[in-house]
């Protein structure tokens, strides 16, 4: 007990220390996931995300219950994204389960989403029924999706909705070069960059990236990525090294990533 509390206290004493006002931030990607509750209370988890500085956070959990939890408590702070799990551990098992596209219309049609994910799924296995019925369900509610994978499975969701907006997260974990063919070819492709240091390790950012973004100035958001409970500590260090690399670019790109494209896509999904 002891060892919970020093950690929600740590949580609650971080505060940036790179500038009085601090640049705005809106983190893409955001998991409360069910393991993270009794170790991280709702009031303590929302704290943490304002002690960061953060605008916005695109919140989806595992079960959606953690979500409604933040969103109840914060709903100026939590863009709520649905993700099709119910547990942590069903990233691979959730495509063959008939019943998920069931629970997501009945979720969506109780609450507000701005788009469905993170969710799991590489290659071919885009094309799976389960996937399919995600795809038109995304279409049907107006909300984007919000797809952990490879670039063919990005591709693949293309091909059944060429209007689909899509958040690839972690960019694919792909280089760059990959990461701005795949933006040249979509124009409704966004990614995140969560989980990820290379483009700004030390502070700055390399020219590969820099080029990256000067190319593809309203597509890339700043994500954190709480998969786990633990991660949660990294929030607050994560926005103050954000605003570091970010210092690197020009103004106005700086902005666009830092929360402007974030903004941009979260209000298509919610109609505001």
């Amino acid at each position: 007990m002891r060892t919970l509390l020093a950690f929600s206290l740590l949580l609650l004493a971080w505060r940036p220390t790179l500038a009085a006002e601090p640049v705005p931030l809106i983190d893409a990607h955001i998991h409360y996931s069910h393991d993270a509750w009794d170790l991280l209370p709702p009031v303590d988890a929302v704290a943490a995300l304002r002690a960061a500085g953060l605008k916005r956070a695109f919140v989806s959990s595992s079960s959606d219950e953690g979500t409604q939890k933040l969103y109840a408590l914060a709903p100026d702070l939590i863009v709520p994204v649905l993700r099709p799990y119910r547990a942590r551990g069903e990233t691979s098992s959730w495509l063959r389960d008939d019943t998920v596209p069931t629970m997501l219309e009945a979720l969506m049609q109780r609450n507000r989403y701005a788009g469905i994910g993170e969710f799991h799924v590489f290659s071919a296995n885009a094309d799976l029924p389960v996937m399919r019925a995600v795809v038109r369900l995304a279409a049907k509610h107006h909300v984007f999706l919000h797809l952990h994978g490879d670039a063919e499975a990005v591709e693949r969701v293309f091909a059944q909705d060429p209007d689909a907006r899509v958040l690839w997260a972690h960019s694919g974990f792909d280089q760059p070069e990959a990461i701005g063919a795949l933006l040249a070819k979509y124009d409704h492709l966004w990614a995140d960059l969560a989980f990820r240091s290379e483009h700004g390790a030390d502070g700055t950012v390399p020219s590969v990236w820099r080029g990256l973004f000067d190319r593809f100035p309203d597509r890339f958001m700043i994500g954190t990525d709480t998969y786990t409970p633990e991660r949660w500590y990294y929030v607050g260090p994560h926005a103050t090294w954000t605003r570091a690399w970010l210092a690197d670019l020009p103004p106005e790109l700086a902005r666009r990533i830092a929360y402007e494209n974030a903004e941009t896509l979260a209000a298509w999904g919610l109609g505001e």
